[in-house]
């Protein structure tokens, strides 16, 4: 049986409740998404909380986190409730079409690890569906939706497999979204990329920022990049 947590430095994430555990992913958006100057931050699709509990330990903003599925958002928020920041995030049971805060906020950062299994043959368990495939949360709509609660000064930060980069930047200039900062994720080296981090900002960029991140020299070797980015977080770094 898998572990029905995982540990990190500062906090503990139960996922034993949630379809998708704690992944690779998660970890690399909640480390990499650019925290500075954020009051506000939303993440949609909270799943365990893992990404919200990691952007509150890199800030001091307020957190709002939302999901569809009630095991999730009870799993989230008992890990929230355990944790050093539990007065900075609330989680809503919600989707992101009809989450409607306070007319008066607007967010700084929209984070999301959105579904991404497009068209492909689906598993039978429902729970584990609703995460993986876009049926429930589409890119156009995500973006879309995440558009109107933006700040004029914010920024959306996704972590995609990469080979959606095209499809996602085509959407993104849809809605006058533009990317801003993007890494391109390989696996091991020479490895081509497998996932995309990606900044998108409502400001045209005339150069947009692009690094490389390669997870592992080999088996359980991380590199010194992914050290780097991670460290803060995993309890063996």
């Amino acid at each position: 049986m898998a572990n029905p947590y995982f540990q990190f430095k500062k906090f503990t994430v139960w996922h034993d409740k949630c379809a998708m555990k704690v992944g690779t992913d998660g970890v690399l958006l909640g480390a990499w998404a650019n925290r500075e100057r954020c009051r506000r931050i939303l993440d949609v699709g909270t799943g365990t909380g893992l990404i919200a509990l990691m952007l509150a330990q890199r800030s001091t903003a307020i957190l709002d986190a939302i999901d569809i599925d009630s095991d999730a958002c009870l799993q989230a928020r008992e890990n929230i409730a355990k944790s050093p920041f539990a007065n900075r995030i609330q989680v809503y049971q919600t989707p992101l079409s009809e989450y409607k805060p306070d007319e008066h906020i607007k967010y700084d950062l929209i984070v999301s690890n959105p579904p991404y299994f497009i068209d492909s043959l689906k598993c039978p368990d429902t729970k584990r569906n609703l995460a993986r495939h876009t049926d429930t949360l589409s890119l156009p709509d995500l973006l879309r939706d995440s558009r109107k609660l933006l700040a004029p000064e914010g920024n959306i930060a996704l972590v995609l497999p990469f080979e959606q980069r095209e499809y996602l930047i085509g959407l993104a200039r849809e809605e006058s979204l533009f990317p801003l900062r993007e890494t391109h994720v390989s696996p091991v080296p020479d490895a081509i990329p497998k996932r995309l981090l990606i900044e998108l900002s409502a400001k045209p960029v005339t150069e947009p920022e692009l690094s490389y991140l390669t997870l592992e020299i080999e088996r359980h070797r991380y590199t010194d990049e992914f050290i780097a980015l991670a460290k803060d977080f995993y309890l063996k770094m």
